[in-house]
This record gives C-alpha cells, sequence and structure tokens, in this order.
C-alpha cells in the first residue's frame, strides 16, 4: 500500500508537519475545558465517564459506527478529530495488516494524548491538522469517520468539514457519522439536554434544528445515504456511500 500522506506515525517517528495550523478562536474560546487544557485530559480521557456523557450509550454507538467501516477494514481509513475513550484502539484491533488508519487532530495535547493510548503501530499515522482544511489530496480514503464532531462546530467550520470528508474520500468510499440528534417530542431528557447544550455546547442545537444532509455540499452526489438514530432519537448515525 502506498505510504500515507500524514507525516507521523506511531512507529517511534516524531510528529512533524509543514506547518503548525492556528487553533481556531471557537475551540479556545467554548472548548477550552473539554480538550484545549491539558488537565482537561485527566478529566475526560475516563471510559466510564464518556459513557456516562452519552447516557449509557457510547459502546453500541462506538461499535455500530466501527461495523460500518467493515471487518476487517481494508484500505485507508481517516478519522477526523481524536476522540476520548477507545474507539481509536478498537478501529486498531479491526485493521486488517495492510491497512492504514490516519488520525487528524488540530490540538498536538489531544494527538500526544492518542499515541500513549495506541501504542507503537506503523498501520497508524497522527498528524495534526484542521479538519475543515485538510491536507490530503482528493479521494485518498475509502473510508471517513466523524464521531460526535459536527455537533462542536460553527455552521461554516460544520460545512467545510463535510465537504472536506467528501473530498477526501473516494468514489464508493463510506463516510461515517456519529452525533447527537433531535429527540423525540416526549423523550424525559429533553429539558437536560437543552441546558447542556445552552450552557456548554452552543453549536449543537444545530443539529437538533437542522439534518446534517443540510451541512452537506451542495455539488456533491452521493451514491448512497443512511440514517438510523438510537436512544430515542437523541443519537444519530448517517453512512453517506461517495
Amino acid at each position: 500500500m502506498p505510504p500515507s500522506p500524514l507525516e507521523a506515525t506511531l512507529d517511534g517517528r516524531p510528529l512533524a508537519a509543514p506547518e503548525s495550523p492556528p487553533i481556531p478562536q471557537y475551540l479556545e474560546q467554548v472548548y477550552w475545558w473539554a480538550y484545549v487544557h491539558p488537565n482537561a485530559i485527566s478529566v475526560f480521557e475516563r471510559e466510564w465517564l464518556v459513557n456516562a456523557i452519552l447516557f449509557g450509550n457510547y459502546g453500541r454507538l462506538r461499535d455500530s459506527a466501527l461495523a460500518d467501516l467493515g471487518q476487517p477494514v481494508q484500505g485507508r481509513t481517516l478519522q477526523v478529530a481524536c476522540v476520548y475513550g477507545n474507539l481509536t484502539a478498537r478501529l486498531c484491533s479491526r485493521l486488517a495488516p495492510e491497512a492504514r488508519l490516519d488520525v487528524v487532530d488540530i490540538l498536538p495535547v489531544q494527538l500526544d494524548n492518542l499515541r500513549r493510548k495506541l501504542g507503537p503501530d506503523a498501520r497508524v499515522a497522527l498528524h495534526r491538522s484542521d479538519a475543515s482544511s485538510l491536507a490530503a489530496p482528493d479521494a485518498s480514503y475509502e473510508q471517513v469517520l466523524l464521531f460526535f464532531l459536527l455537533h462542536e462546530m460553527p455552521d461554516s467550520v460544520r460545512r467545510r468539514t463535510l465537504s472536506e470528508a467528501l473530498r477526501v474520500l473516494k468514489p464508493g468510499g463510506r463516510l461515517v457519522i456519529t452525533d447527537y440528534h433531535r429527540p423525540v417530542r416526549w423523550h424525559p431528557l429533553r429539558p437536560l439536554m437543552r441546558q447542556v447544550f445552552k450552557r456548554l455546547e452552543p453549536y449543537a442545537h444545530d443539529l437538533w434544528d437542522h439534518e446534517i444532509a443540510q451541512f452537506l455540499p451542495a455539488d456533491v452526489k452521493l451514491s448512497g445515504f443512511e440514517k438510523k438514530t438510537y436512544f430515542g432519537g437523541l443519537y444519530q448515525k448517517l453512512v453517506l456511500t461517495r
């Protein structure tokens, strides 16, 4: 398989990038407590806490997303943004011997944390990159994964991120998205989640007010579009085929 377009692997080589993209202002202002501050990792990098934040649904949401990437996962896969919990480790365990996994994130502290969690693996590459402006060439990946990322982005960044994810996807490739969704009207957690979004996740309500399809670029034609909701509609998974 051709080498990854990303520079850093987990086989001991140092993380490197041609340029260091700036951390987006919205990330530093809104999500400093969850991702940017070094102490955030010591707080949130706990399997039980990740599961509690998702009301006990982390395992099935993780496994459902990974299932759509294949077993084993073949070819080249891109995970956009590091994730607390064992999602990436589980993904690595599903990689075929000749497969490659590239993980991009804008925050060095998150990439360092992921490297420590995964350990050495020549099939895995880490790269500091802005999700809304990926360095990879067009049609580079068989699979792209966005796991609980879009709800943390302002509208314009979300649209560019989806556009970039589809750009780097090969014809016939799959974009798998897991994120929040507007729950059914009677859902007992609706009032609580409204307050969480209001106080901590100011962009998340966009996924209650709009379908993710509304943020997709108009000029990209898809050959497949699947949607499934979970836990009374509070979560969703989309599988978009290029």
